[in-house]
């Protein structure tokens, strides 16, 4: 895949190799099943039982179930919803869904019952297979899906007018001849959110995971190694979660460690799963590695981290002291990336043939064009500030928006994919993330990103974790807002806040320093681990009426 020992070398050296027909079902799963022994996955249910399936045990279990779903006429391209946590039963119905020739919808748990019938309205969604945790979400709304034909249930008690999961797994024969796909088949819809209207449901082919396999091995120094086991927070039903870490890591033949989650995320739950198994590699979001710092500083000093060698981060720049602790609490430079839901990721560092500069994304990585574009689409010069996109043909690119060609051609300036982040490239090819355009704070006629000012923020002493947003002035448009949650056992005070304001003025400049800072005890988190800037943008407005 890779060849060269400098980044240079692997970037120019790189060759896309896309065949015309792929399925990634039979990719991550059949491929591998002639060794009956080759471990898959281990699970760790909400008991702490432990699971283990082998890649012979997935086919077989995605077989029996791909010939109950053709046995209540599921047919190419219809959409099946998957509306469960990330579990055994989930990757059945991925496997079995893709190899039916079928376009998966995958939901998150998170979900409440709207955005669920807005998901499953949109789409078209024929099946859905859920639990009885998430069951209610669908009954509530079921009378205004007309295309809902079919519900199938892991463990539905008594539940009437349901299908029992393992009812139909369990009477599926064993053998299944896998429909026939192109790499350019349409293989999932995942609804992304915009600034404004619906969420629209980003369709991918199945080529997409043959993209992801390459940016998942550069990001994590090369994976595989012998011996690499993966574990990741990310749900299976998030797009990081499955095309950035479950499936390529399955691509590779290799085993994954899951365990079942509930609630908020448990940094020493994580830690024990780590240390227990020997996990080598980490797929995470910045907030959970924030979380950790906070709750465990010194994680070797109660866990065996000695296994582990290479973690990705995405969702949110990380900045340099959780780069810095990275490094010196768990012995691993973290490689920051860059992707979203249309593309998943494209930029990224690989510390292992290449610097790595704390708050920069990284490089393109091998494979991907990737640039930074002014209005009409040219490329602007090193250091300059414009729009990041990606230049098309580009396996990591979506087809389309589902039943929306008015806005997918909106995502396009000529042959750039416009991503709606803004940024600017230095002169050795390193990205760095400004903002999206409607994070960007312009103040005094002066444009700043929320990811420095927070960077700042977050190297005072008495900070943990930061979010900024710019908010209403009279004069000069906006200014910084800053909500801050501080270390455990630091006390709320005039001094303290003017500490701050005084930190980061000395660290950037005049105009960039939070003119107002609220403490508070959380920051609302998005279901992807970013932090939801218009939530706060919506709380500073209503405490501001309330003035």
């Amino acid at each position: 895949m890779f060849t060269g020992e400098t980044y240079e070398e692997v970037y120019n050296n790189f060759c896309w190799d896309i065949p015309k027909e792929y399925n990634i079902g039979v990719d991550i799963c059949d491929k591998w099943a002639g060794d009956k022994f080759r471990l898959a996955l281990i699970y760790i249910d909400e008991n702490q039982r432990e699971h283990k399936y082998t890649y012979w045990e997935l086919m077989i279990q995605s077989n029996r179930l791909a010939n109950g779903l053709k046995s209540i006429n599921l047919q190419k391209g219809d959409r099946v919803a998957v509306l469960l946590p990330s579990c055994p039963e989930t990757l059945f119905t991925h496997l079995a869904v893709y190899k039916s020739g079928a376009i998966l919808l995958p939901l998150l748990e998170l979900f409440g019952s709207l955005a669920v019938k807005y998901r499953l309205q949109s789409s078209g969604a024929k099946i859905i297979v859920t639990d009885q945790d998430n069951l209610h979400k669908v009954l509530e709304v079921k009378s205004e899906l007309p295309d809902l034909e079919k519900i199938i249930v892991v463990k539905p008690g008594d539940q009437q007018d349901v299908i029992d999961f393992y009812e139909i797994l369990n009477k599926g024969n064993r053998q299944f001849t896998p429909v026939q796909t192109l790499a350019e088949d349409p293989a999932i819809i995942i609804y992304t959110s915009g600034t404004t209207g619906q969420p629209k449901g980003a369709l991918h082919a199945h080529r997409l995971l043959l993209a992801e396999v390459v940016n998942f091995s550069f990001s994590l120094n090369f994976f595989p190694q012998e011996g690499d086991l993966l574990w990741t927070h990310c749900d299976w039903g998030y797009i990081a979660g499955s095309f950035a870490a479950l499936y390529p890591c399955l691509h590779f033949g290799m085993t994954i460690v899951e365990n079942r989650r509930t609630g908020r995320f448990d940094p020493h739950e994580a830690l024990r799963i780590i240390s227990k198994y020997g996990v080598s590699v980490i797929f995470a979001i910045a907030t959970a590695i924030r979380i950790i710092r906070k709750e465990v500083p010194f994680p070797k000093d109660h866990y065996n981290l000695d296994e582990l060698r290479s973690i990705t981060i995405g969702g949110e720049t990380m900045g340099d002291n959780l780069y810095e602790w990275g490094k010196s609490a768990l012995g691993v430079e973290f490689n920051e990336n860059y992707g979203m839901t249309e593309c998943d990721f494209t930029i990224s560092n690989c510390s292992a043939i290449m610097e790595v500069f704390p708050g920069s994304m990284g490089r393109a990585i091998p494979g991907h064009t990737v640039g930074i574009i002014n209005p009409d689409g040219e490329e602007v010069a090193s250091g300059e500030y414009g729009e990041i996109a990606i230049q098309r043909p580009d396996p990591s690119l979506f087809l389309e928006y589902w039943q929306n060609q008015e806005a997918t051609q909106k995502k396009y300036n000529g042959d750039w994919f416009l991503t709606g982040d803004f940024g600017y490239k230095d002169k050795s090819g390193y990205f760095w993330f400004v903002g999206r355009e409607d994070d960007v704070i312009e103040t005094g006629g002066f444009r700043v990103g929320p990811g420095e000012i927070e960077d700042a923020v977050m190297k005072h002493e008495a900070v943990e974790m930061a979010a900024a947003i710019g908010i209403p002035h009279e004069i000069k448009g906006e200014v910084v807002k800053a909500y801050i949650i501080l270390r455990k056992n630091v006390l709320i005070s005039p001094a303290l806040e003017q500490s701050i304001k005084d930190h980061v003025r000395n660290k950037l400049e005049a105009w960039a320093y939070p003119k107002e800072i609220e403490f508070v005890t959380e920051l609302p988190i998005g279901n992807t681990g970013k932090v939801l800037k218009k939530e706060l943008k919506a709380l500073d407005a209503k405490t501001r009426r309330k003035k």
